[in-house]
């Protein structure tokens, strides 16, 4: 049996996503109950995904209250899971507290017979000497724990900084604010201090000197941005004028019959980058300059934008890579659903009905505002359609779970940087694989380069790592990447003839 492209993809993709559920349960019962409730909200989270593909791949067309259905169950058990997993953590602190009082209490014991020891003695301590900081700082630094906060119990070189190990005491929150109160009392911003989880996943505190702190940009990255601006406003004149059926590089006369549509398409892109820059002024994170990526078939992809300070919590990674998509996104359906409706038969675009089978939810969404329109061989479309459905693929695009993508953000503030390792592999092997048997689209493979060369590197953490966001940021982000999936993946033949789409 050959499968077509799209369906190999799809078939994989469900492999691999089944094959992480039950190697992630594997992995839960090494951490007790705390872990498999934590691996039970993944499987919630992971359900609606392989409900859908599923549906997807048996050509099942599900209704818009099917879907609500879904994500609401979806969401529910989600947050019942959570409110069980905060109540099985607290338990398991009370008893970390517990042990590390009797470990305290040992301590000092150890202490008051070291004290009547000889001072070759007492100076020979058998804890290393930390060679990146130096030794004033380090004692000043182990001044700022306490039995109220985290009480450290060995600390080891790392990097230009140290690690400290120990028994976290209080709210991760108020924990985090006092030290770096402290820290800052005694040593001004000469450090950074980070609130961490080990590979064991037991908290740790991890200070680092301000030095190592996000570069700005620099003058040569910035005229390489200016470039890459002009070169992304060129390809989109170029893009738009092939869709309108003539070549502006060889019709440079012709450019006013682009520019309406060009206009158009950067306010999408604006929407986007403005988002991400007004929620970074609330949490006060400087972003660079945005790097476009120019590109021949839609104009632009978007930007690459970095952080050139320090993240507070995951929550504002996440506030910060959920606006750009969100804004995008919303202005695309505005315009793809005014298109739509706008649409008569002399409208300047006529596009053949299977153009509609490139995407679940435009097609979905034609079938709705345009009716039996879309059963014609050729569809006559308003220019609003095409700045909307552009935005959409936009934005999807920047919503695939990689590396420093929107998406791979939105996954990594939400499930931790582990899980976003392996998002990014995953999500670079399907690129792979529909670039591999669909050769006649150039975007997958152009996509999964910029990823693998320029984006596939998750965010260096933020310094309260243990801050997870809210279930309703965790919702918000399973909605996201859903989006993403109906944007990107075709409709099935089986389910464009249930919605009569070129019949």
């Amino acid at each position: 049996m050959v499968f077509s492209p799209e369906t190999s993809a799809l078939i994989f993709l469900a492999v691999t996503t089944f094959g992480m559920v039950l190697w992630g349960y594997q992995r839960s019962q090494k951490q007790g109950r705390v872990g498999l409730l934590a691996w039970g909200q993944s499987l919630t989270v992971t359900m609606p995904w392989l409900v859908f593909i599923s549906c997807v791949l048996l050509g099942i067309s599900l209704s818009v209250l099917g879907v609500l259905m879904l994500l609401v169950s979806s969401a529910g058990m989600y947050m019942y899971l959570g409110n069980l997993r905060r109540e099985a953590g607290q338990a398991e602190e009370l008893k970390q507290k517990a042990i590390a009082r009797i470990q305290e209490e040992e301590n000092r014991q150890n202490e008051s017979t070291q004290e009547t020891a000889p001072n070759s003695a007492a100076n020979d301590t058998s804890e290393p000497m930390i060679d990146p900081i130096d030794a004033e700082d380090l004692q000043a630094i182990k001044g700022i724990f306490g039995i109220d906060t985290f009480f450290s119990t060995e600390s080891i070189p790392y990097q230009d900084g140290a690690i400290f190990k120990g028994n976290l005491r209080g709210d991760p929150e108020l924990t985090h604010q006092k030290l770096t109160t402290k820290l800052g009392d005694r040593l001004g911003d000469k450090y950074r201090l980070f609130l961490v989880e080990d590979p064991e996943n037991r908290p740790v505190v991890i200070v680092l000197p301000s030095t190592n702190d996000p570069k700005t940009t620099t003058l040569v990255q910035k005229n390489l941005a200016l470039v890459l601006l002009l070169a992304a406003l060129a390809t989109t004149l170029e893009a738009l004028g092939i869709l309108q059926g003539f070549d502006l590089s060889s019709n440079i006369s012709r450019y006013k019959e682009v520019l309406p549509l060009s206009l158009g398409l950067w306010v999408v892109l604006g929407a986007h980058e403005i988002a991400h820059w007004v929620v970074s002024k609330k949490y006060d994170v400087k972003l660079s300059v945005p790097f476009f990526l120019p590109n021949w078939q839609i104009g632009a992809f978007g930007s690459i934008t970095r952080f050139e300070s320090l993240l507070p919590t995951r929550t504002a990674l996440f506030d910060i890579a959920i606006a750009g998509p969100i804004a995008g996104g919303l202005l695309s359906i505005l315009m793809l659903v005014s298109g739509f409706a706008l649409s008569q038969p002399n409208s300047l675009f006529q596009i053949p009905s299977q153009f509609f089978q490139g995407s679940i939810l435009v097609g979905t969404l034609a079938r709705l505002f345009m009716g039996d329109a879309i059963q014609e061989a050729v569809v006559a479309i308003h220019p609003l359609t095409i700045l909307g459905w552009l935005g959409l693929v936009i934005s999807a695009l920047n919503l695939m779970p990689a590396g420093c993508l929107d998406g791979g953000r939105v996954i990594q503030a939400i499930y931790g940087r582990k899980t976003a390792r392996r998002t990014t592999l995953a999500t670079l092997v399907v690129l792979g694989l529909v670039a591999l048997f669909n050769p006649s689209n150039p975007i997958p493979l152009y996509w999964a380069l910029i990823i693998a060369f320029l984006q596939r590197d998750a965010e260096r953490p933020s310094l309260n790592e243990l801050l997870e966001p809210d279930d309703g940021r965790a919702i918000l982000g399973l909605v996201a990447l859903l989006f993403m999936l109906i944007t990107l993946i075709p409709l099935s033949p089986s389910l464009a003839g249930q919605l009569g789409i070129g019949s």
